[in-house]
């Protein structure tokens, strides 16, 4: 699933293209992804002007002249690809249609945005934007990552006395918003610290070192437009490249690249998930 730096890569393809512009025509092409589509979502659309593209963890927010906000997430294999854009930021003529282009926005202007999910695990909804923050989706989630709110002062008081391992409380979306598998491995790994270590039991100055840790791989990912393993694409379809930069996620058996270590990367398995790290260097 993408994970912060996919969506801000794609939020970040998508504003030139569409921010202040009017949506001149919405389609909607089936009834429902991961859950129903909102009730006359194409019509609600149509005519309307995206004021402002901004993004919460996970989740791209189209703000609109409307008064309402569109909340878009990619699921498992969403795609948003862009063509025909007249601002000569990409290269692709509009596309023949797919079977699985579920929305398609045309921009005015001739630009075309179309959500693409083969899996359908993706979602959108629309809520009036002075209520967007207590939306189901949004509620609980901790500060963003990037933000001023999430600083070494932050994470200490939130982990205190918590005897989860580390890495499920960095998982913890209401701990802290947008953190995934690949990002808290590799952040994990920079830092020295064991995946396995109770969050509680972790002295707070070393606490403390994850937060500069945590923006930096996530800065480099968005950089590089983001990781992809599997369906992950930037709005013009080309893929991230940070899947190249990994130290630790999917490395299992290669050595550690933490220079004077020795050691070799290994896989275990928690709460269901691959975490990889280093046995000898990450205490």
């Amino acid at each position: 699933m993408p994970e912060l730096p996919e969506v801000e890569t794609v939020r970040r393809g998508l504003a030139p293209v569409i921010e202040g512009r009017v949506i001149a025509r919405a389609r909607v092409n089936r009834p429902d992804l991961r859950w129903p589509f909102p009730p006359g979502m194409a019509d609600r659309l149509t005519g309307a002007r995206v004021t402002r593209l901004g993004r919460r963890s996970k989740y791209i927010l189209a703000d609109l002249s409307t008064g309402e906000t569109l909340i878009i997430h990619l699921g498992m294999s969403g795609r948003m690809l862009v063509s025909g854009d007249p601002l000569g930021l990409f290269h692709h003529a509009h596309p023949a249609p797919e079977k699985h282009d579920h929305v398609v926005l045309e921009i005015e202007g001739g630009a075309r945005v179309t959500f693409n999910d083969a899996r359908r695990f993706g979602a959108m909804d629309l809520v009036p934007t002075d209520a967007v923050e207590g939306h189901w989706l949004l509620a609980d989630l901790g500060p963003e990552p990037l933000g001023n709110t999430f600083d070494e002062r932050y994470l200490v008081a939130r982990l205190r006395g918590r005897m989860t391992p580390i890495k499920a409380a960095l998982l913890d979306q209401r701990v802290v918003a947008g953190l995934g598998n690949i990002y808290v491995c590799e952040a994990l790994h920079r830092a020295g610290i064991s995946p396995r270590r109770k969050a509680g039991r972790i002295a707070p100055a070393r606490l403390a070192t994850l937060v500069p840790v945590i923006r930096d791989v996530l800065a480099e990912a968005i950089e590089a437009g983001g990781s992809s393993l599997r369906d992950h694409r930037q709005t013009d379809g080309e893929l991230g490249y940070f899947q190249h930069s990994f130290r630790a996620y999917g490395r299992e058996g290669a050595p550690c690249p933490t220079p004077g270590c020795g050691g070799q990367i290994a896989r275990i398995v928690q709460s269901g998930r691959s975490t990889f790290y280093c046995p000898k260097c990450q205490r």
